[in-house]
C-alpha cells in the first residue's frame, strides 16, 4: 500500500504519464504483494513452486491470448459493430488462453484431475496425445 501511495504521488503528476501512473502503481503494488506471498509460502509451507510452471508458461499463454484477441478485434471492428467485435474477441481470448494452458502443460495430471470434470478433460487430452 505504501509503494502504491508513493508511486501514485510520484508518477501521476508527471504530464507524460498522468493517470497511467495510477495503473503502473497498482501493478507494482500487486507485484510486491505477490512476491511477499510467494516468499511466505515457500518459507512456511516448503512449497515447491517452479518459476517456469507458475510464471513463464502463464505469461506466455497470456501473450498468445493477447496477440490473438487484439488481431481478431482489429479485424472484426472494421466489419461488424465494435461492441460485438469486443465480445467475440473476449470469447476467442478465453478459448486461446485455455488451449495455451493445455498445450504448454501448465497443469500436471494430478492437478488436471482436481478440476471439475477433470477426468473427462484428461481422458480427451490423453486420446489426443497432448498429455
Amino acid at each position: 500500500m505504501v509503494a502504491k501511495l508513493i508511486l501514485n504521488l510520484v508518477l501521476v503528476p508527471i504530464p507524460e504519464i498522468g493517470v497511467n501512473g495510477a495503473a503502473i502503481a497498482s501493478v507494482a503494488c500487486h507485484l510486491i504483494a505477490f512476491m511477499i506471498a510467494i516468499t511466505a509460502l515457500r518459507k512456511n509451507i516448503k512449497l515447491d513452486l517452479t518459476f517456469s510452471k507458475f510464471v513463464l508458461k502463464p505469461i506466455l499463454a497470456v501473450i498468445m491470448m493477447g496477440i490473438c484477441s487484439y488481431f481478431i478485434y482489429l479485424t472484426l471492428s472494421g466489419i461488424i459493430m465494435q461492441k460485438l467485435a469486443t465480445i467475440l474477441a473476449i470469447v476467442v481470448a478465453v478459448v486461446i488462453y485455455a488451449l495455451a494452458i493445455i498445450v504448454l502443460k501448465v497443469f500436471s495430471k494430478e492437478e488436471m484431475l482436481l478440476l471439475p470434470g477433470g477426468n473427462k478433460i484428461y481422458n480427451i487430452l490423453e486420446k489426443l496425445k497432448i498429455y
